[in-house]
């Protein structure tokens, strides 16, 4: 069911609507908020919309971050996995298969 959910992000008013649950909804944009508040500690001067570019930015930074770090997981893992099965089969007496 497709509902609109109000949210305010660095003091900016926004209506969300989606199918999404509200608690859900609120806390990305309270997540958003945070973090470009964060960002424009660190900045003397910007505006709103250069502040939320480069926000957007820094999530995306962040993303690629935790999928190259999961794709590299997977990778370990089955570098373990082959690995094992090595090792198994070289203990394995082969007429066990004959």
């Amino acid at each position: 069911m497709t509902k609109t959910i109000d949210v305010e992000i660095y003091g900016q008013r926004y209506a969300v609507t989606g199918d999404g649950d509200d608690v859900y909804i609120r806390r990305l944009a309270h997540f958003v908020d945070d973090r470009m508040k964060h960002l424009a500690e660190g900045m003397k001067t910007t505006t709103p919309s250069k502040l939320a570019v480069l926000t957007a930015i820094n999530l995306a930074h962040q993303l690629f971050e935790s999928e190259k770090k999961r794709a590299q997981g997977e990778a370990d893992v089955e570098r373990r996995m082959a690995t094992l099965m090595e090792s198994i089969d070289e203990q394995m007496p082969t007429s066990l298969f004959r």
